[in-house]
């Protein structure tokens, strides 16, 4: 079979490790470490590790398809082929040359039983192999969780500090809404961060209102905002998207899977008031794997639809480029 012609290439810059990697190989590797199942029927393991977009998901239901893929990439071995998988696929699929990949390393520590380090030293190894083999900039995001208390936070943003000469471009928070979490309670987390030269992006404006975002916007100061499209229920919250230059991190498919946006006009509503204000905005897949979605294809329904034209979806690559934390 001969290649098709020159492809465009693309950028993404908000993919779960959790939810990127194809369920053969996790099938894979849940059996090479000899993880209990609790199936041994192939097609019942995909339906628990994906999202039917004809059935769709709660928020909650979709964060719990985490629970096995975290499991199962709960070991350095595990860790390193599931990060060289997804951006060898991620190539091979999209001509994707620009990925970041984020993942939280004390989700896949097995609550303390693997040595953290080691968990980071294997995510490195699969970024530097895919690297070797294919001509993708990689970088790795560390995400902080809403639901682990400050101290295992803070030894994250450690981590990714110790290994930002090694291919870690980045903090996060995510994780579900938590009792008692308070976004500027990591306001010096994140000035530390950003003096130590990692790229910051929280995800805010998903499960939560327009609120979370202005928060993040004044307390945290981040470069990105991962989803963020519940700001455009505010015009005062959009303006100080733009004031603050911070750049939304969009990723339709999973906001409709999940039930944040309610349909294809809601999204339209979205897409058009991010023009109306001048907000600048990235499309990205959230997890490709888990939601049976590509980035070609997320473009490709947003034009087909009449939400974006071919021309915003230009710019919006062109945006992900410029806004990468990736550098070099």
């Amino acid at each position: 079979m001969t290649r098709p012609g020159p492809r465009k290439e693309l950028a993404e810059l908000h993919v779960h490790l959790g939810g990127s990697v194809d369920p053969a190989v996790m099938w894979e590797i849940a059996h090479a470490q000899g993880i209990r199942l609790p199936t041994k029927d192939y097609w019942k393991f995909v339906d628990m590790v994906t999202v039917d977009g004809a059935r769709g998901k709660t928020f909650e239901e979709y964060l719990a398809l985490f629970h096995w893929t975290e499991l199962i990439q709960s070991s350095p071995l595990a860790i390193e082929r599931s990060v060289y998988q997804t951006i060898a696929g991620a190539y091979r699929k999209n001509n994707i040359t620009l990925l970041e990949l984020r993942f939280n390393p004390m989700k896949r520590n097995r609550g303390g039983e693997q040595d953290l380090d080691q968990i980071m030293m294997a995510a490195v190894r699969g970024l530097d192999r895919a690297s070797l083999e294919y001509p993708v900039r990689t970088g790795l995001i560390v995400c902080l969780d809403r639901t682990f208390d400050r101290k295992l936070n803070e030894i994250l943003v450690d981590k990714a500090v110790l290994f930002s000469n090694r291919g870690v471009v980045g903090i996060d928070i995510a994780g579900p809404a938590a009792r008692g979490f308070r976004y500027a309670d990591y306001a010096a987390t994140y000035r530390r961060a950003r003096r130590e030269g990692l790229g910051l992006t929280v995800h805010a404006g998903e499960d939560e209102g327009p609120e979370s975002v202005r928060e993040v916007l004044e307390r945290l100061e981040p470069d990105r905002i991962g989803h963020g499209v519940r700001a455009t229920e505010d015009d005062g919250t959009m303006d100080m998207l733009v004031e603050r230059g911070a750049i939304l991190e969009v990723c339709p498919t999973s906001n409709l899977n999940t039930g944040v946006l309610k349909g294809t006009a809601e999204l339209k509503r979205v897409f058009a008031a991010l023009k109306a204000h001048g907000v600048r905005y990235t499309i990205n897949t959230d997890g490709p794997e888990m939601l049976k979605t590509n980035i070609r294809g997320e473009v490709d329904f947003l034009v087909r639809n009449g939400i974006i034209t071919p021309a915003e979806a230009q710019q919006a690559n062109r945006t992900a480029f410029q806004a990468s934390f990736v550098k070099g």
